[in-house]
């Protein structure tokens, strides 16, 4: 069993779009964060069912689809560290510099 550990900066993310939902609706916006967890509880049981992000193709950096965004982990060891929650419309590569991946 793999522990999943959000960073800093995925839980900023994630604050972020639930500010941004909630401006029109604050239930939507709880049940969006509710449901972008939710979605990452399955990689305690299974850390590599999340595709492979294309734009690093690299075995231990994933990614989690939840609705228009992609929430992207790392898997070292028996812990899958939850990096970043991005719209799938923005540029990844834009978003995410190297020191993102620093999480040890």
């Amino acid at each position: 069993m793999a522990e999943v550990v959000w960073t800093t900066p995925a839980l900023d993310d994630l604050r972020d779009i639930v500010g941004y939902i909630s401006r029109d609706s604050r239930v939507y916006a709880e049940r969006f964060a509710t449901r972008v967890l939710e979605a990452t509880r399955r990689l305690e049981d299974f850390p590599y069912s999340g595709r492979l992000v294309p734009e690093f193709m690299e075995e231990n950096i994933r990614e989690v689809i939840y609705g228009s965004y992609r929430i992207i982990y790392m898997v070292r060891e028996n812990t899958a560290y939850v990096t970043a929650v991005i719209h799938g419309s923005r540029d990844i590569l834009r978003q995410l510099d190297s020191g993102d991946w620093d999480v040890t």
